[in-house]
């Protein structure tokens, strides 16, 4: 459950911009380029709390309001945790969604330090099955640039973040393998999987 560095550079991605279920019907698709506004926007205000001034505890507090409000956590968790979604009990269901939720929003607000002097440019956008994804240059002090692109669409009438892919490693797709892959290690226990997040949890 070690953390990787592509998950880390993922993980800080996040911090400057980011899975509707896939059983549900989705809404009309807005434009791509309101879609592009939409991760401009979303993006300008993040850069401005990182950098900006405040104590570290007020700056956490708005970086995952802005989060909340922008990416599907819950659609992401679910995709991550695949076909085990199925076969959870309704209760490790509600267990796993509050840990995965509090395990990313630690995981992005716990490292404010790490993302001081980020920008980002937006180069393109395209429309795709699904939703918009949107190409950006992340630049880090001391790092070379970051080639991140952003799926966007609507949920529940708004744009949400749905997968962020940096140098071409998906967010949700590394997740949900490492899930998968440590399930099948403890004999399909979902069980496993929980208690292993409440440790990570409590680490961090």
């Amino acid at each position: 459950m070690a953390a990787t560095t592509r998950r880390n550079l993922l993980t800080a991605s996040l911090a400057v911009a980011a899975a509707a279920p896939a059983a549900l019907p989705l809404p009309a698709r807005a434009s791509t380029a309101s879609d592009t506004a939409f991760l401009k926007s979303l993006g300008e205000q993040l850069v401005a709390v990182v950098n900006g001034p405040g104590a570290t505890a007020a700056k956490q507090a708005k970086l995952q309001a802005l989060i909340d409000q922008s990416v599907d956590v819950t659609g992401i968790a679910r995709f991550c945790l695949g076909r085990f979604v199925r076969l959870a009990t309704p209760q490790q269901l509600a267990t796993y969604m509050q840990l995965f939720h509090g395990v990313l929003m630690r995981s992005v607000t716990g490292h404010l330090g790490d993302y001081q002097g980020v920008s980002f440019s937006i180069d393109k956008s395209l429309a795709r099955d699904g939703g918009t994804l949107v190409y950006t240059t992340v630049t880090r002090p001391n790092s070379a640039p970051t080639k991140v692109e952003w799926l966007i669409d609507q949920v529940d009438g708004a744009p949400k973040i749905e997968d962020v892919i940096a140098e071409g490693t998906s967010l949700r797709l590394t997740q949900q393998s490492d899930y998968a892959s440590f399930i099948a290690r403890n004999n399909n226990n979902i069980g496993t999987l929980i208690e292993a997040m409440q440790k990570q949890a409590a680490s961090q």
